[in-house]
């Protein structure tokens, strides 16, 4: 999707890291755009890094589901008069998850990151011009 070098992930994690972003490039291509799908493989690759990395437990569809609603919170995505909206229901059903589910994984990666609305380390580049 993205003409973005992989980035480096640790043996140990590879094959979740894999998964995740294959079910991250699918709902980026179809709902969101490349600057999502680039954010979202950074924070995987950060979520894969980690030690001892969170991805070894739990279901890579909800680290995916996970990774887009707590980019999404951050840039917005829920807010429908955003470019790109996608609402956190719509989120859910594509993942096959219930909403308070994504919504727990995302509060912990938000936490984890000490992510927050418009934080400049997540924030897409569309949304980083709007803002200044």
């Amino acid at each position: 999707m993205s003409n973005r070098k992989t980035p480096k992930i640790p043996e140990i994690t590879q094959n979740q890291f894999a998964e995740i972003i294959s079910l991250i490039e699918k709902i980026c291509t179809e709902h969101l755009n490349n600057e999502y799908y680039d954010l979202a493989q950074e924070l995987a690759a950060k979520l894969a890094r980690k030690r001892p990395s969170p991805l070894l437990s739990g279901r890579n569809n909800t680290w995916a589901a996970g990774i887009i609603h707590a980019l999404g919170m951050v840039n917005f995505l829920f807010d429908k008069s955003q470019t790109p909206h996608f609402s956190s229901k719509a989120l859910a059903e594509s993942f096959g998850l219930s909403q308070g589910i994504i919504s727990a994984k995302s509060k912990s990666i938000r936490d984890m990151f000490k992510m927050t609305q418009l934080d400049l380390r997540w924030i897409l580049p569309i949304v980083w011009i709007i803002t200044l």
